[in-house]
């Protein structure tokens, strides 16, 4: 099992940042491809973006890219998403997730480990 903490949510104005952090136990935590998903109210959970267990490829949804960034720290086994130029179309919980990964690639879907998610909230 691999247990997922995110933190670091909060309320922002437009055009603002935050960061948010992923903090990650219970299993070799470079061994994950890690993963961030949003769930805004009355809509459906999408895929925000992802890094490969080593940190070397990100992927983005149109949606954030250019704007949201992806990094990993695997000796602090913590994942953080840095997201700037904020819109409040960004306002959603905020997901952390892990997949176990034999090659160094990118998931979109597919994973099975989740954290409790966090609350972005976006002002105009």
């Amino acid at each position: 099992q691999v247990q997922l903490v995110e933190s670091g949510g909060g309320l922002v104005q437009a055009g603002g940042s935050l960061r948010l952090s992923c903090a990650a136990s219970g299993r070799t935590f470079s061994n994950y491809a890690m993963g961030w998903f949003r769930q805004a109210p009355g809509r459906e959970r999408e895929f925000v973006g992802g890094i490969t267990w080593s940190g070397a490829r990100t992927y983005y949804a149109d949606s954030v890219k250019g704007r949201f960034t992806i990094s990993r720290d695997n000796a602090k086994n913590t994942v953080y998403l840095q997201m700037n130029s904020l819109k409040p179309e960004d306002t959603a919980v905020y997901y952390c997730t892990a997949k176990r990964a034999v090659t160094d690639v990118v998931f979109t879907t597919g994973y099975p480990y989740w954290g409790q998610g966090t609350q972005v909230t976006v002002s105009s």
